[in-house]
């Protein structure tokens, strides 16, 4: 059977906790958009034929994991790749759901990521893919902490905490500044390791504090303006960890476009997603065309170039169509 799974990108605005003083390390928050996409089709074969490089090493796991013969699997469209709006997981997710329902199997994917590399710190990128919507996830205890990254597998992906509807009538203004890629991989370990090691507690009571107070009654109630600003707070306390590892509160010079857009009437709210250099702006759909204005002036402004697009929250899970559906 020929299948076709579509998944959007997603933002992540920090986590709750990067110290080892408290119980529960990590704890994301993110929300799942409609664009831009990764859509990945597969189709049963013997062996694993697949000219995208990255896709062909999870499709060989996702072929063992589901023990199934092989299967010839393209990408039709991805995300960037490392600017901080989730493209790694949702590739390997991607993956491995369309070669498990290409040979009639309804893999989960929750279970697997870890044997795909994948949710080993934040639950946002496989709850976003389950799912959809806005999320906040419940971190690993501290206790499993190690400064060696462990083997993968050897985690299980944190459980959803809090899950919300994204209102219809909000936006999301994303600006891809053309940087350099994001931290992943190794140095991203390495960073990570370095920041939880020295995380000043006080800064997780603080978040959580916001979390409790902003965050979660603004999701509920639908205030974009509520939402935006305490969003963006929490980034500003999460870049106070990371300044030591990438230069600033935010990467350079993303620092600048985030001070651009947070000073901009209509953009609610403005921060780095994850590593960057991906920079998020929170709005609606009044305020939607002046947003992508202000993302074109802030790039301008900072003298780089770069994408700019205005995009709807996704409230539902990967979309899985077979060539029945999409002929």
């Amino acid at each position: 059977m020929d299948v076709r799974v579509s998944t959007g990108g997603r933002l992540h605005f920090g986590f709750t906790n990067l110290s080892l003083s408290h119980e529960r390390l990590y704890g994301g928050l993110g929300v799942a958009l409609r664009e831009p996409r990764t859509v990945v089709a597969a189709a049963p074969a013997e062996g694993v034929h697949c000219d995208d490089a990255d896709a062909r090493d999870y499709a060989r796991r996702a072929v063992s994991l589901l023990d199934v013969s092989g299967a010839k699997v393209s990408v039709e469209r991805r995300l960037p790749g490392h600017v901080g709006v989730g493209s790694g997981t949702q590739l390997a997710l991607a993956t491995l759901s369309a070669i498990g329902r290409a040979h009639g199997v309804e893999p989960s994917v929750r279970d697997l990521a870890p044997e795909l590399g994948r949710g080993g710190r934040s639950g946002v990128g496989v709850a976003t893919f389950e799912r959809g919507g806005f999320v906040h996830d419940a971190g690993h205890p501290t206790a499993r902490f190690t400064t060696s990254r462990p083997a993968d597998g050897d985690w299980t992906v944190p459980p959803v905490a809090a899950a919300h509807t994204v209102p219809e009538h909000w936006r999301f203004l994303l600006v891809l500044p053309a940087l350099d890629p994001g931290r992943n991989g190794e140095a991203e370990d390495a960073s990570m390791r370095a920041v939880v090691e020295r995380a000043d507690p006080t800064l997780s009571n603080r978040i959580a504090g916001v979390l409790m107070r902003q965050v979660l009654p603004a999701i509920a109630t639908g205030n974009a303006e509520t939402f935006g600003s305490a969003v963006e707070e929490v980034g500003r306390l999460n870049g106070a960890w990371y300044a030591d590892e990438q230069g600033g509160t935010y990467r350079p010079p993303v620092g600048q476009l985030v001070a651009t857009l947070s000073e901009t009437t209509g953009v609610f709210g403005a921060g780095q997603s994850s590593w960057g250099p991906a920079v998020y702006g929170i709005t609606d759909e009044t305020n939607a065309d002046r947003a992508r204005e202000a993302g074109e002036e802030a790039l301008a402004e900072a003298g780089v170039d770069g994408r700019v697009q205005v995009v709807r929250g996704r409230n539902r899970g990967a979309v899985v169509e077979t060539a029945e559906n999409h002929d």
